[in-house]
């Protein structure tokens, strides 16, 4: 409940801040560059606790988004131009992955590949306590982006109006919405679509005009990772292949629906 809760939260904080739907932390690649600073802290640093693999999600996870925001930036920030851009630094950075785990030996990159497929099986206490607390500093720090976000919406010059600070406001939201995403990460591997497809599930379920409602989200993501799980038990895989396969579908539906929208 809680990899859910954060993760869809994570997807909430970045579809408004970037005012689209696809906005995602898995599409715009700031889960790979979580998964990415795990790969290393874990194979070529050879460090396996909690912690550690958390510090390492949380630095490549930032790093990737200052690098996609960066190279996404000319003078306005577009969201078409940083998807595109995040869906390229997210193909670089998993070849960079594969590339480290084929220089490796074989129980190395089975280890790696293991907690790379996304499971909550071997998780315990261990995990659950410092996860429930960094997530619990997280969701209080990011209750006010539930008011600043919506108006951000709206455009920067609305948002200046009304006595909201843009730059600072991104800037805040992006950090938060990275550490969500390292925690998970860090405990569990990538669970990956469920921060696509819970804030527009919530959405629609709550009749909202913006993705980013707290509570509902973070219900909606604890929801789908607990009936993820209980089928990915059932079929005796991890419960990231059953993300993965819904999540596919949804964003197959999700391009087309968007796709006929414009025409």
């Amino acid at each position: 409940m809680l990899c859910g809760a954060a993760l869809a939260l994570a997807g909430g904080i970045f579809q408004s801040l970037t005012r689209n739907p696809l906005g995602s932390p898995d599409i715009i690649g700031f889960g790979i560059g979580a998964q990415f600073g795990v790969t290393l802290v874990m194979i070529v640093l050879e460090l396996n606790t909690y912690m550690l693999k958390a510090a390492g999600a949380l630095v490549g996870g930032l790093l990737t988004a200052l690098l996609v925001y960066a190279l996404a930036n000319k003078n306005t920030m577009s969201s078409f131009r940083l998807i595109i851009v995040g869906i390229g630094v997210s193909a670089g950075l998993g070849s960079l992955t594969s590339w480290i785990l084929i220089s490796v030996s074989v129980e190395k990159a089975m280890m790696a590949a293991t907690w790379g497929a996304g499971s909550l099986a071997s998780l315990g206490f261990d995990q659950l306590i410092p996860a429930a607390i960094v997530f619990a500093a997280v969701t209080v720090l990011s209750l006010p982006l539930a008011r600043t976000l919506p108006v951000l919406e709206m455009g920067d010059d609305a948002a200046t109006a009304l006595g909201i600070s843009p730059g600072r406001t991104r800037l805040t939201a992006m950090v938060l919405g990275v550490a969500l995403v390292a925690l998970v990460t860090a405990a569990a591997g990538p669970i990956s679509f469920i921060a696509l497809a819970a804030p527009q599930i919530s959405q629609r379920l709550t009749r909202s005009n913006t993705p980013m409602g707290t509570v509902p989200v973070m219900l909606t993501g604890a929801a789908l990772v607990v009936v993820s799980d209980t089928v990915a038990q059932l079929v005796a895989v991890p419960v990231g292949v059953v993300t993965v396969s819904v999540g596919g579908i949804y964003l197959a539906w999700l391009l087309a629906a968007q796709y006929a929208r414009r025409t």
